[in-house]
């Protein structure tokens, strides 16, 4: 280094100093805990939480839930039998009740309230707090503006500012000779309206929604259905269901029509409506109404939606001697749009051996030129039922559930159909054949409809529905309330009265100069004269 050079020359190499350690203190468990409380129930974090909580529900669309379509999940088992196990172990087809799901709803849930509960002390407080002093130099704050008032005092000029004030609802609080008003509370309130309504939202359906259920009733037109745990084909209750909920009612299915209308670009036939006439008994009245689809019908407590329909040949099932064994209504289930429907008719006493019996029915049969039948219309203008035969255990005795819609033939003979060398039982309405080995003989003995209808009670409709509109009500207060305080100050000179006025916003308001501007021509009227200066007071 020159000798005449300073050391701290713009150019001089000068060795940095090693930098000095941090002292940070150690948090502790009881540190860190704290430190963890305030992150989750930041606002942000909720926000965050809000976001992870509709992007875990994405799945309970994509597949079918358990809760909700149980045959479903059964289908896309056998559909994908390598994913299946995959999607199962992650609880993907109960996803509503899934461990990672119910971990963000948690965690929502604690965070909002976290958040609500100070800042709602905080709102408490403030609004019970006096507004702000008057601060001393108002020419810097937004919308600053300087009035004369001659022949006038103080006294009278902020007698009638504070009438002005309170008129456009703010809270007002006079010190020495000066107003300070404040106003837009409001706003705060409508946020922890909204946030609370939020909270009710999740409550609710949280809660109230384990007392709900949704059960399924396949009615053939003659039955009836009694609102009692055993008459559901299936039922799937909320975690805090019980029996005693059922209201005792029944419903009884008269009649049900169907209309198309064929498509003459196209060729397919298209469903125009769909009506079921039922009959309800409900406290000893009777009443005649009616199920559509998208128009349930309300009844005790529960909706009834329409689902699906279709045909319930009657299948009458006699022996070698000619005694009935056997008549019920088997309902098919459709395949397509045309009803072309599969059925299983299950005979376990009255023959020398169990009888199952797989069935096809077709509405308008039409035989191709294979010799395979089809329907061609929905509606039974010629309607065939097609019947293959087993013989053996229907497994109907091991006190193992089994589905009602499905055969098991591990252990069945197959005696008519397939590769028996026996043709498939073919039968018109009203036509009876005998069954192979002498078993008897079966008949197609009618032919009525039946429906699907789904029974929901769901008791988080009016909790929803409360807080729903109390979500909207306070998203539309804090949004368009502001938040403003205004000062007026008048200083006695002489005969005048000087006045000052300024605004400021809490918050983002736009119209903050423009509501000074309103005071300011409110208190003076419109024919004032330019403003003063510092040191003078105008005259009119």
């Amino acid at each position: 280094m020159e000798p005449l050079r300073p050391s701290d020359h713009h150019d001089s190499v000068v060795e940095p100093a090693a930098p000095a350690g941090i002292a940070q203190p150690k948090l502790g468990v009881v540190g860190w805990i704290r430190f963890a409380w305030r992150q989750l129930t930041s606002m942000r974090t909720a926000l965050v939480l809000l976001l992870l909580l509709a992007v875990a529900a994405i799945p309970g669309s994509l597949v079918p839930q358990r809760s909700a379509d149980p045959n479903g999940v059964v289908q896309f088992e056998r559909d994908n039998p390598d994913l299946f196990p995959v999607l199962d172990a992650l609880q993907v087809f109960d996803t509503y009740t899934s461990a990672w799901f119910s971990s963000i709803y948690l965690l929502l849930f604690v965070s909002l309230i976290g958040c609500i509960i100070p800042r709602t002390l905080h709102h408490a407080r403030a609004l019970r707090s006096r507004p702000p002093k008057t601060p001393a130099r108002l020419n810097r704050l937004v919308g600053y503006t300087e009035r004369a008032a001659e022949g006038s005092t103080v006294e009278a000029e902020l007698a009638t500012a504070e009438a002005l004030l309170k008129k456009s609802r703010y809270r007002v609080e006079r010190y020495g000779d000066s107003l300070s008003a404040e106003r837009g509370y409001l706003r705060e309130t409508g946020n922890l309206v909204f946030h609370m309504a939020l909270v009710g939202v999740l409550a609710t359906i949280g809660f109230a929604g384990g007392f709900g259920y949704n059960g399924q009733k396949i009615l053939i037109e003659g039955q009836t259905f009694v609102n009692v745990r055993g008459d559901y084909d299936s039922l799937n209750p909320g975690r805090f269901f019980d029996e005693t909920q059922l209201d005792p009612y029944s419903l009884r299915l008269d009649e049900f029509e169907a209309e198309y209308a064929l498509d003459q670009t196209t060729g397919q036939v298209q469903p125009l409506d769909f009506t079921a006439s039922v009959t309800t008994s409900e406290g000893g009245e009777q009443r005649e109404r009616q199920i559509k689809v998208n128009e349930p019908l309300a009844l005790g407590g529960t909706n009834a939606y329409l689902l699906g329909n279709g045909f319930a040949p009657v299948v009458t099932v006699r022996d070698a001697e000619g005694v009935e064994v056997f008549s019920e209504p088997i309902p098919f289930l459709p395949q397509d749009a045309n009803l072309t429907s599969i059925g299983v008719v299950k005979v376990p006493t009255g023959l020398d051996e169990q009888l199952g019996m797989v069935g096809f029915f077709y509405p308008s049969a039409l035989t191709l030129e294979s010799g395979a039948l089809t329907s061609v219309y929905p509606e039974p203008d010629q309607p065939v039922l097609t019947l293959n035969a087993f013989v053996g255990d229907l497994g109907l005795d091991d006190g193992v559930p089994r589905n009602a819609y499905a055969l098991a033939t591990d252990d069945m003979e197959q005696i008519s159909g397939g590769d028996t060398g026996v043709d498939s039982l073919v039968l018109s309405l009203g036509e009876s054949l005998d069954l192979p080995n002498g078993l008897g003989s079966v008949e197609f003995t009618a032919l009525p409809r039946f429906i699907s209808v789904d029974i929901h009670h769901d008791p988080t409709q009016a909790g929803v529905l409360v807080s729903s509109i109390l979500i909207l009500g306070g998203l539309v207060v804090s949004l368009w309330v502001p938040r403003r305080r205004l000062w007026v100050v008048a200083e006695q000179r002489g005969d005048a009265v000087r006045l000052q006025y300024a605004g400021l916003a809490r918050g983002d308001d736009p119209n903050i100069e423009r509501a000074v501007d309103d005071l300011v021509r409110a208190h003076r009227g419109d024919a004032q004269t330019e403003p003063v200066a510092d040191e003078a007071v105008a005259t009119r």
